[in-house]
């Protein structure tokens, strides 16, 4: 963060809070209790944007000096991490996973998120309603910069809970295909399969954003306990992206044994009804062969074991396609 003399533009501090425009929030750091509280805008550390729309994009191009290009970065989720320094302010731009949606039809979607840092306050863009403070957390807060690490931490604690995700429903689906004759089931292992690469990247992109912070911890104000947290935040980042490198070998490497699963499923189906189709067939063999030369049993006739003689030969027939399938193990 830049100093009091390197300063050149007027503080946002010195700048009006917007009221108006999308969905916006107040906080302000309750340094007494290490926690963020609602506040009223003027009194407001913390001003975090969710889906911003045109006039919030023009109050924060306005107000708060912010580039029209490092604005959209945060709202682009095809977008990498990184951190950059403006005259007033810290940009610091990282990933995240979106909440799951049953639309999404199992691909795990990522976003990004844009953090303003000025000497007073901090800036959160987040391109979805998303709650800013959720879950727990074992950092207490007691300046803006805590606020930092604490976002950071709890993107952290979303990709675990991604993968946890992604473990439980790649066992669910790994279970249905082993009987399934569908399609629908390995679509959705593709589908994870994508997911996992999408993640595995964002968190490469974070790992380097961390280390960048961790060599400007000094310009964003860290502490030296501060800086201890985000050496922590790196590792538990590292280990992360070992599980997340972890389940997508397992998932890509047994795709192809899994649509083997699905194709032999339908090649044993197949093989079913070809062994029915031919005792049926063998059957009617028979009984093509002799009911047009054997009169119906009525009561007009003098003979009527012939009739039940030949639909008798006609199962035995069918059984003894069955038995030998069996005993060869069709």
């Amino acid at each position: 963060m830049a100093t009091a003399t390197e300063t050149t533009a007027p503080a946002p501090a010195e700048s009006p809070v917007p009221t108006t425009g999308g969905l916006r929030s107040y906080y302000r750091v309750a340094a007494e209790a290490g926690s963020v509280v609602r506040c009223e805008p003027e009194d407001a550390q913390i001003i975090v944007f969710n889906s911003p729309t045109i006039e919030d994009e023009a109050d924060l191009m306005e107000l708060y000096k912010i580039d029209y290009h490092t604005l959209h970065s945060s709202l682009d989720p095809d977008e990498l991490s990184r951190l950059e320094f403006e005259t007033d302010h810290a940009a610091i731009i990282f990933k995240r996973p979106k909440s799951f949606s049953a639309d999404d039809n199992f691909l795990l979607k990522l976003t990004s998120t844009g953090i303003f840092l000025y000497e007073d306050r901090i800036v959160v863009v987040m391109p979805d309603d998303s709650p800013l403070f959720e879950g727990r957390a074992p950092l207490r807060i007691f300046s803006i910069q805590d606020v930092i690490l604490r976002l950071l931490y709890q993107s952290i604690n979303h990709f675990e809970g991604h993968l946890k995700a992604i473990n439980m429903l790649s066992d669910s689906l790994e279970r249905r295909i082993m009987t399934s004759m569908e399609t629908r089931y390995l679509l959705n292992m593709f589908a994870l399969e994508k997911s996992l690469v999408y993640i595995l990247n964002a968190i490469n992109s974070n790992a380097a954003l961390f280390d960048k912070m961790k060599t400007s911890a000094a310009r964003l104000g860290f502490d030296h306990d501060q800086s201890g947290i985000l050496e922590d935040i790196i590792i538990e980042n590292q280990q992360c992206l070992r599980r997340s490198e972890i389940y997508s070998q397992v998932i890509a490497g047994l795709m192809d044994a899994r649509a083997s699963i699905v194709s032999h499923n339908l090649n044993t189906l197949i093989k079913k009804f070809t062994i029915w189709t031919i005792a049926i067939m063998t059957a009617n063999l028979v009984v093509g062969v002799f009911s047009m030369n054997v009169a119906l049993p009525l009561p007009e006739e003098s003979l009527f074991w012939p009739f039940f003689l030949i639909n008798a030969l006609a199962v035995g027939s069918a059984i003894v396609v069955f038995w030998i399938s069996r005993v060869r193990r069709w």
